[in-house]
C-alpha cells in the first residue's frame, strides 16, 4: 500500500456559482427552466472550471460545467471536446447523458444528467473495484467497434511517450524504454478507450452500478486498456490486482509481456509529468501524478523481478 495525503474528492480549485457572470447564470437558468436554489461544487479532479450540481426551484437537478473561453480557454476547449464525444456515444454506454451545450458571453456551458451516485471509496474497496471493473468490461463490449467519432488511434496518440524515457532519471530507464518502444502492437485495436478511468471520474450508484464521466481523452485501441488503467488506484491502495487480472474476462488473456509494455509506457508519462511545475489552477495534480508513478514503478518492478 502506498500512503497518500492527497485530499481525494477535494483536489480541484473550482469557480462557484456566485463567480459566474450574471448573464451566464441567467442563461443557465433559462436552459434549466427554473431558478437555481442550490449549487454544490464537485471538487474532485484537477481542473479549475465550474462544475456543480444545480438544484432548481422545481426540484430538478442537473450537472453543469462552465469555463471562460478567454480566461480559461484550455478548459473551455476541453469541455467543448467532451461534449462532442459525449454526443456521439451510443445510448447504452455507462456514462451520464449529455443534455445541452451553449456559449454565452464568452463562456462555454455543458450540461449532463444528474446521477444519484458517489465516487469510489478511498482507499479502494474490493466491492467498488468490482463495480468499476464490470463497467469497464461492459463499456469495452459496447464500444467495439468504436463508434464514428473523429479520434486518433492509440498508436498515434501514444507515439511520443516512449521517448519520455530519454529525460527521466531512473536506474532502469534503458530497460523500461526498451519495453515502452514495443507499445504499438500492444495498444492497437478497434475499441473506443476512455484512457482517464480513475476514481474521480467514476460514479457508483445505490444499486452498485458504475458510470464513467469526463470523456475528454478517448482514443481507439485495445479493449483491455481501460481495465488495466483502472487498477492503478486500487493497486496503490493495497488491493491484490494481480489476482484480479487472473480472473478478469479481458485481462486474463492478455500476454503478461503486453501488460508490462503498457505499464512501462504509462510509467513514462507519469514520471515525466510529475516533474513539471505545479500549476496554480491545480495544486494537487503533480502530487497525484507522482503517486501514480510510484505505484506503477513498484508494480512493474515486481512483475519483472527487479525487486530482489
Amino acid at each position: 500500500m502506498f500512503p497518500t495525503v492527497i485530499p481525494h474528492g477535494r483536489t480541484a480549485r473550482r469557480l462557484s456559482w456566485a463567480h459566474l457572470p450574471p448573464l451566464v447564470r441567467r442563461a443557465v437558468e433559462e436552459r434549466l427552466g427554473s431558478p437555481v436554489v442550490e449549487a454544490v461544487s464537485q471538487d474532485s479532479g484537477f481542473t479549475p472550471g465550474f462544475a456543480s450540481v444545480l438544484t432548481c426551484a422545481d426540484g430538478s437537478r442537473t450537472f453543469v460545467k462552465a469555463a471562460s473561453t478567454r480566461a480559461q480557454r484550455l478548459f473551455a476547449d476541453a469541455y467543448r471536446e467532451e461534449a462532442r464525444k459525449l454526443a456521439a456515444l451510443p445510448a447504452d454506454v455507462p456514462a451520464p447523458r449529455l443534455l445541452w451545450t451553449d456559449e454565452v458571453a464568452d463562456w462555454l456551458l455543458l450540461a449532463t444528467e444528474y446521477v444519484d451516485a458517489r465516487a469510489p471509496h478511498r482507499p479502494w474497496t474490493a466491492d467498488d473495484l468490482g463495480s468499476a471493473s464490470a463497467m469497464a468490461v461492459a463499456m469495452a463490449a459496447t464500444l467495439t467497434p468504436a463508434p464514428a467519432i473523429e479520434l486518433a488511434g492509440a498508436v498515434e496518440e501514444f507515439a511520443s511517450w516512449p521517448a519520455l524515457w530519454d529525460r527521466i532519471d531512473h536506474p532502469r530507464a534503458s530497460e523500461i524504454r526498451a519495453l515502452a518502444d514495443q507499445y504499438a502492437d500492444v495498444v492497437a485495436g478497434d475499441t473506443l478507450v476512455h484512457t482517464d478511468i480513475r476514481d474521480d471520474n467514476i460514479l457508483i450508484g445505490p444499486d452498485g452500478g458504475a458510470l464513467l464521466c469526463d470523456w475528454n481523452w478517448p482514443t481507439v485501441g485495445a479493449p483491455w486498456l481501460d481495465s488495466l488503467l483502472l487498477l492503478i488506484g486500487p493497486r496503490g491502495d493495497g488491493l491484490d490486482v494481480d489476482a484480479h487480472i487472473a480472473a478478469h474476462p479481458l485481462l486474463a488473456d492478455v500476454p503478461p509481456e503486453h501488460i508490462d509494455v503498457f505499464l512501462a509506457l504509462i510509467l513514462g508519462y507519469f514520471a515525466a509529468n510529475a516533474l513539471q511545475p505545479v500549476p496554480t489552477t491545480s495544486p494537487y495534480i503533480r502530487e497525484a501524478q507522482a503517486w501514480q508513478r510510484d505505484v506503477i514503478d513498484h508494480w512493474l518492478a515486481e512483475r519483472r523481478g527487479w525487486l530482489s
